[in-house]
């Protein structure tokens, strides 16, 4: 017959591990120093709470990496702190589900699935074969597939235009001095006359 359970013989299922008590003395085993060594931050209260990526007060990574370094126009892809994203599409896929002759343009890629929706940048890459002959238009095209489109008897139209070399503005050269109305420039028939008149005095 089981034990009646009243508040005497009331006990946890599993026995209770006492607390560690610390600084009680050098006989308790953790006097003294309560565990934490001598002296050094692990030996500081609030040690425990350091954030993450604390190198221990050096300057951390993040201060020392540089800054803003690299493609930082708003069409650096896939780097930089503008970065975007453009979709790949290649030619192998235009082929399957174009026939010959069609538009390819970003409504008719989503509605084959080769694109979600109209809002993501898609570039026209070369891979595979293409027969057939398609009047494409994205955002930009691979020289391969820019070739392979025209060769087959159809047109590669872009939307953006590639970004080249910027060119550096031309200083205008300062205008030259403006000469002075009073001033008579000197000929040869002046000088002649300015000659004869010296010798006859």
């Amino acid at each position: 017959m089981a034990e009646e359970l009243n508040l005497s013989n009331l006990k946890p299922a599993q026995a209770r591990k006492d607390r560690k008590r610390v600084g009680r003395g050098l006989g308790s085993g953790k006097g003294r120093y309560s565990g934490r060594g001598i002296k050094g931050q692990k030996s500081r209260a609030g040690s425990n709470k350091m954030p993450a990526g604390f190198e221990g007060g050096q300057m951390p990574i993040d201060m020392r990496a540089p800054k803003l370094r690299g493609n930082t126009s708003a069409d650096a892809m896939p780097i930089g702190p503008f970065r975007t994203y453009s979709q790949p599409i290649n030619l192998r896929d235009l082929e399957r589900l174009f026939d010959d002759g069609a538009t390819v343009n970003l409504e008719a890629m989503v509605e084959k699935g080769l694109l979600k929706n109209t809002k993501t940048d898609v570039k026209v890459l070369g891979t595979g074969d293409l027969t057939k002959k398609l009047f494409v238009t994205a955002h930009a095209f691979s020289a391969s597939a820019r070739e392979k489109i025209t060769a087959a008897g159809g047109s590669a139209t872009a939307l953006k235009e590639p970004a080249g070399p910027k060119k550096r503005k031309q200083r205008s050269k300062p205008a030259a001095a403006e000469e002075p109305e009073d001033s008579v420039a000197e000929t040869p028939e002046a000088d002649a006359d300015a000659d004869a008149a010296s010798e006859e005095s």
